[in-house]
């Protein structure tokens, strides 16, 4: 059977290209070899099924492995300490066969047994009992633990395990447990004072700190693109293609394996790109990318989700991606502890970032579809359309003439803090239409601040880079000007664009050419 790339529950590696995960086990298989408790906590379809899965498997020469799954057990199961219990064992029955007999007498008498029989205390003992006969020591894993994550019987399950490992010096426990799951544990706080004091306590302030990376490297990914060449020997560049992957994914597994399956099995056979040797490609790429920007999948409709629920997440990332402003990156900080957790940002230099460039290109399209339909700018882009692509190619000087003088007409006597605040979201509110189906675009990390922003568009195989910036006077703009010429080196162009947002009553709107060394640079002001 031929393996494809998966991003369908957990990958297998008879079945799926992966990347080699034996130094991220190791790391691990330490962590439980010193007898820790700890969790894994990584958002949304980051790989811990697969690694916990892989774990599993790598961890049972040396241990009996309890590996379990939350979200095979139904809500009712968690609804009471008696039906928790009963729950609890039926799975411990199902998944272990090495089981002594009396220890399995005793936990089918849970699932059969009266009510005032099943307590968490009483089911404790009987793991004890497990730990002190079992011949190898045993470790549990459960993943999916969130969950449970609301509800007090869970919260009382983990003040157990808590409990027995505070006494693992002079009782059988469970040698090492790991817990898996979106939301962190360590965050359920549990009242241990039913006075006025409201003091708190979390049952699981016990875990061991987790650092193993589970993102992808470029190195990860070239591995797992040699085992697919040597299947298909496609002629791929494969660090050029490594290095394009991890640039837009920052390593995130969904968006890397994505990114792969389509320029596999949908960008492979199209029109424009026939054969798997022509889809493995910096086109190919460019052309999976724009495909998987544009999809509607569990993992963005869960990122939306959160946006709803976390306003105050909502508008920090508004302000990181339009405006520009540095959030400095505070780990006690709760909305960003949930923004890292959720899987929006990652910390660079100090400084709170969006994740990935498809996340940011996700967001940004999400943020502008909210005003779609009272935008002036974007209407006149869908109607202006057709004029801005002369023979299957974007003409990017007409784009910024009809947006200056559109956008002149509509916000010309606006101030200084309109065009910091809003130039640049109106910009992608007039581009997007004219470009929508056929085109993407991506602001680079690297230019992203209150005064500069570089985008570039990719439009049937062709990129286009454009300066988005607020004017300060003609010595700034100068330097933007040399710094645009260099960026311009990076993707090997000779022509690139500015667009300058000018609060100055004296401004000279309009649209002009000019020449800087060897390249081109369109400039514009409004």
């Amino acid at each position: 059977m031929a393996k494809t790339f998966n991003i369908a529950g957990y990958c297998e590696p008879k079945l799926n290209y992966m990347i080699d995960l034996t130094s991220r086990l190791a790391k691990i298989k330490a962590m439980v070899d010193a007898g820790m408790y700890f969790t894994i906590n990584r958002a949304r379809q980051f790989g811990k099924t697969t690694i916990l899965t892989a774990l599993a498997d790598y961890l049972k020469t040396d241990y009996e492995i309890i590996y379990m799954d939350f979200q095979t057990m139904s809500s009712v199961s968690f609804e009471s300490e008696q039906s928790f219990v009963a729950a609890f064992s039926e799975e411990l029955l199902d998944l272990t066969t090495e089981l002594p007999e009396d220890i399995r007498e005793k936990l089918t008498a849970f699932t059969e047994g009266a009510d005032c029989m099943r307590s968490l205390q009483i089911l404790f003992k009987v793991l004890k009992s497990w730990c002190a006969k079992s011949v190898k020591r045993i470790v549990l894993i459960i993943d999916e633990v969130d969950t449970a994550s609301n509800d007090q019987v869970f919260v009382d399950f983990l003040a157990q395990l808590r409990a027995g490992y505070m006494r693992r010096m002079r009782t059988p426990v469970f040698h090492s447990v790991i817990l898996a799951g979106v939301y962190d544990v360590r965050s359920i706080k549990r009242k241990i004072r039913p006075d006025g004091e409201h003091l708190e306590n979390s049952p699981w302030n016990i875990a061991a700190k987790f650092n193993v990376d589970m993102s992808f490297s470029v190195e990860d990914i070239a591995g797992m693109l040699s085992e697919y060449e040597q299947d298909y020997c496609t002629g791929m560049d494969i660090g050029m293609i490594s290095d394009m992957i991890y640039a837009c994914t920052s390593g995130y597994p969904y968006l890397v394996s994505a990114l792969c399956k389509y320029m596999d099995e949908e960008v492979a056979g199209t029109s424009r790109f026939k054969d798997k040797k022509s889809a493995w490609t910096l086109e190919g790429f460019y052309e999976a990318e724009r495909m998987i920007v544009k999809e509607d999948n569990t993992l963005y409709q869960s990122m939306i989700r959160k946006l709803k629920l976390y306003p105050t997440l909502r508008t920090m990332l508004y302000e990181l991606l339009f405006t520009g402003k540095p959030i400095p990156y505070t780990a006690t900080n709760d909305y960003m502890k949930d923004a890292v957790m959720l899987g929006f940002i990652r910390n660079e230099s100090d400084n709170a970032v969006i994740f990935n460039q498809i996340f940011e290109s996700v967001l940004y399209n999400y943020f502008i579809s909210e005003e779609f339909a009272s935008s002036r700018l974007y209407q006149a882009g869908v109607q202006e359309k057709s004029q801005f692509i002369i023979k299957g190619h974007l003409d990017v000087r007409k784009v910024l003439e009809q947006f200056v003088e559109i956008f002149h007409d509509l916000y010309g006597d606006q101030d200084e803090t309109f065009y910091e605040e809003a130039g640049r979201r109106y910009f992608l509110l007039f581009l997007k239409p004219i470009i929508n189906g056929v085109g993407n675009y991506s602001i680079e990390s690297q230019t992203r601040n209150n005064e500069r922003m570089d985008l570039v568009i990719y439009y049937r195989g062709e990129q286009t880079v454009i300066e988005l910036k607020i004017w300060r006077g003609n010595a700034y703009n100068e330097r933007g000007e040399e710094q645009l010429s260099k960026y311009l080196d990076y993707f090997h162009l000779t022509k690139g664009y500015m667009l300058s947002f000018n609060f100055n009553k004296k401004k000279e709107i309009g649209v002009k050419e000019v020449r800087v060394k060897d390249k081109i640079l369109i400039e514009a002001v409004v």
